[in-house]
């Protein structure tokens, strides 16, 4: 809302905007019993301009800063892209922050369709804010797909997730001892499954481990699905021995009573399930975190960008978002624009160097 002086008296100028920049709705309200002046064309256009460069959204007072998102998520539902965005999505909109969030399951190609969609609609999809994390610099390295992350808009890296390893409830494996030793006597029976395609990152967690375990790691034999869903009903039909997951996805399953957490890749236990045990308390020196953040299509507009930044950023004051990142089990890790290239380069050298290490490159 505007205050302007015109030459008669003080009006009230007050411009509502929709998501749609063509559509501007002003309305004059006189203070003071003013009468007898037309406010201009131009001076009205004035007022919807001044008003607009306050933001994307219509508040003026700094609470909704984006009237709405639609998150893309490059896998299927019940993934940890999928928990992300709408965790996220959640926080964003509960806090006021966001006006209303939408979501789309976007699966295949190891994320590879979603970005290639973003890519070749990005004119139209600058409402979107899609999802990913680790496997877009796993994923580019290993030739999956064209694309990595230098081809879209790097909005934030938001939320670290530590990775686990999980077994059925029935399981008589109840430790990474116990799945060790079954790996060691028979590597073959052995089956670890993940979420991702081979050499992805479930996959170079799994071996990550068996290496600081002292197992061979390119031995390991990894059944890849293409999402969390499908790689958690294998685990539940036998198909596989344990799975490799985020730890959030984890920490629901374990919950409703369906596996048993045995090894976290985090320094110390998490509060949001404390019963699970680490890697390095059983011997095993593993520790990973797995960044998830947020990516626009190319040549999306900077006012468009600086908005969702200031969102995300402000999302991270609200209770909202505290208990959301509790619930989970995840870690802040706030890296807008330019400081989320460098984190992401400075990941692709490392993580390279890994996967040379062990034999995927």
């Amino acid at each position: 809302m505007l205050r302007l002086w015109g030459v008669t008296g003080l009006c009230q100028v007050v411009v509502f905007c929709t998501t749609s920049w063509a559509r501007i709705r002003v309305h004059v309200k006189w203070e003071d019993n003013m009468t007898g002046f037309n406010l201009g064309r131009r001076t009205m256009l004035m007022a919807a301009a001044a008003s607009l460069s306050l933001g994307t959204a219509g508040f003026a007072g700094g609470h909704e800063v984006v009237n709405s998102i639609h998150f893309l998520i490059p896998g299927g539902a019940g993934g940890g892209w999928d928990g992300t965005a709408r965790g996220t999505g959640e926080a964003l909109t509960k806090a006021g922050l966001v006006g209303s969030a939408s979501y789309e399951n976007m699966s295949g190609g190891g994320g590879g369709k979603a970005i290639g969609y973003m890519i070749e609609n990005a004119d139209s999809q600058h409402g979107t804010l899609m999802v990913n994390s680790t496997p877009i610099v796993i994923r580019s390295l290993t030739g999956v797909f064209p694309h990595n992350f230098r081809d879209l808009t790097l909005v934030s890296g938001t939320i670290g997730d530590y990775a686990a390893l999980v077994v059925h409830k029935d399981s008589p494996i109840n430790s990474m001892t116990d799945l060790v030793a079954a790996y060691n006597s028979d590597m073959s029976g052995t089956a670890i499954g993940g979420g991702s395609v081979p050499g992805g990152m479930d996959h170079l967690v799994a071996a990550m481990v068996m290496q600081a375990a002292g197992a061979d790691p390119t031995a390991v034999k990894y059944i890849p699905y293409d999402t969390g869903g499908p790689a958690m009903a294998a685990l539940l039909s036998g198909e596989i021995k344990a799975l490799s997951t985020g730890f959030s996805e984890a920490v629901d399953m374990a919950k409703a009573g369906e596996v048993k957490i045995i090894g976290v890749t985090s320094d110390a236990r998490v509060d949001a399930f404390g019963d699970a045990p680490t890697m390095k308390e059983q011997g095993i020196d593993a520790n990973f975190v797995n960044w998830r953040g947020f990516f626009g299509a190319p040549g999306l507009p900077a006012d468009k960008l600086a908005a969702y930044q200031d969102a995300i950023a402000k999302m991270y004051e609200t209770p909202e978002w505290g208990a959301e990142r509790a619930r989970n089990g995840w870690v802040n890790i706030h890296n807008p624009g330019a400081d989320f290239q460098s984190f992401l380069e400075n990941q692709e050298q490392v993580i390279g160097d890994l996967m040379k290490k062990l034999g995927f490159l």
